[in-house]
């Protein structure tokens, strides 16, 4: 299995020949006042300029902005110049009416492009945070040409508004990471407004098998799988942890914090363990927790926290807790886990089991909160048993997810796009 899933593998290989959108002259182009954004070519002798298009607010932690966070910096690491273009939701009054759940503070990085405020918009059983902003398409627009990009890296090429601007106007090489999984029932509305503009990218890579046939339901084409990298610390003791498990995750129902909150007691009854809530908005998970009358001891709710103090919560924990209910494509808290030496127990859910394996991971029914406490009860009582599953994991995301060598591959598809 590990092998099936390596960096680099070719779902469908992709073609001899690259798409021909980088190559239309702009008069056959369906957008008018389209602009050369891009420069020629010579990025193999005066180095490479990248531009990262994420269509979320980097004020919000998710996924994706974790993504292309670790990317970038992945990237620079390869010698390669990086931008990253993306919303953002300065701290205020605003902000809070807009948003109910806390984000980061200040300023995004020097390396970061803002270009707009977010909304929160239902999508496949979760709340983004989309820039939907008209102000966004200018934006975007003066940052290509003032850029003056080599190549362009859009995730979820499809959405609103920051990357089908990018598509619509941008003209030199384009690459596009699909991330998410399920029905996609947005591409009824998106695909035949501009789904079009998918003939533009000149590859297309998925995180998963799942993103892959999600995507390809709506968008046929090649499809090459590139996981999710993950950020590994440079050294992860698995044994001698503090006697806590990990949840890490947004609040929304897909992400099944009501199951473990459920689960709660029994497990600090029968382990007398603690519990760290990582990335929910603190009030709304108290404001769960009593609906769910569920007591709060042992239990610590941190919101949202830096790489760094993740990492910290990671390498400190016995366990990472993981009892989504669907709707994942790829795990990366999983894999974040792993690569911090910490075993995982996890819903047996697609997206999932691309990653879990038996000696890493523990498996339960989704959705089923006496078979997670038994699952977390099993694992620790027996510590060495713990310990070795967490240097498997460790072993396991330093082999396939690695984001040196993912960036590696990041590379090659960025200068065979440009060829």
């Amino acid at each position: 299995m590990a092998d099936d899933r390596r960096v680099g593998e070719h779902v469908e290989r992709l073609g001899g020949e690259r798409p021909q959108g980088r190559e239309r002259e702009p008069q056959d182009l369906p957008i008018v006042g389209r602009a050369e954004t891009h420069c020629p070519p010579t990025i193999m002798t005066g180095g490479m300029k990248v531009g990262i298009v994420v269509p979320y607010s980097w004020s919000f932690w998710g996924a994706v902005v974790e993504h292309a966070e670790l990317q970038a910096d992945a990237l620079r690491r390869q010698g390669v110049d990086v931008r990253t273009i993306i919303g953002n939701d300065p701290p205020g009054q605003f902000t809070r009416t807009l948003h109910p759940r806390h984000g980061r503070d200040g300023p995004p990085p020097p390396d970061v492009i803002p270009i707009g405020r977010s909304v929160i918009v239902p999508a496949n059983g979760s709340l983004p945070n989309i820039i939907l902003s008209p102000r966004s398409l200018f934006r975007i627009r003066e940052a290509l040409e003032r850029e003056r990009f080599d190549v362009l890296h859009l995730h979820e090429p499809m959405t609103p508004t920051p990357c089908v601007a990018a598509l619509a106007t941008f003209t030199g090489p384009m690459v596009g990471t699909f991330h998410a999984s399920g029905d996609l029932g947005w591409m009824r509305i998106a695909r035949p407004t501009w789904g079009f503009l998918a003939e533009r990218l000149d590859s297309r890579i998925a995180v998963s098998e799942m993103a892959r046939t999600s995507a390809q339901r709506w968008l046929p084409g090649d499809y090459e799988i590139v996981p999710n990298g993950v950020l590994i610390p440079p050294a992860a003791d698995p044994g001698g942890r503090d006697h806590r498990i990990v949840f890490a995750g947004r609040h929304e129902q897909r992400k099944g914090l009501h199951v473990l909150l459920n689960a709660w007691p029994e497990i600090r009854r029968r382990t007398g363990a603690d519990l760290r809530v990582i990335g929910a908005d603190p009030l709304r998970v108290r404001l769960l927790m009593r609906r769910l009358r569920v007591p709060e001891d042992g239990v610590e709710v941190l919101g949202f926290l830096d790489q760094d103090r993740f990492t910290a919560e990671l390498l400190a924990a016995k366990a990472l807790v993981a009892p989504s209910l669907g709707g994942e494509s790829f795990g990366m808290v999983l894999t974040r886990a792993l690569a911090c030496a910490t075993p995982v127990v996890a819903s047996d859910i697609s997206g999932y089991r691309d990653v879990m394996t038996p000696e890493t991971s523990l498996a339960f029914p989704a959705g089923d909160e006496h078979a997670l406490a038994d699952a977390v009860v099993e694992l620790l009582a027996d510590e060495p048993r713990r310990a070795a599953m967490g240097a498997a994991g460790r072993a396991l995301a330093q082999s396939l997810y690695a984001w040196d060598e993912i960036a590696a591959r990041l590379v090659e598809i960025y200068e065979a796009a440009a060829a």
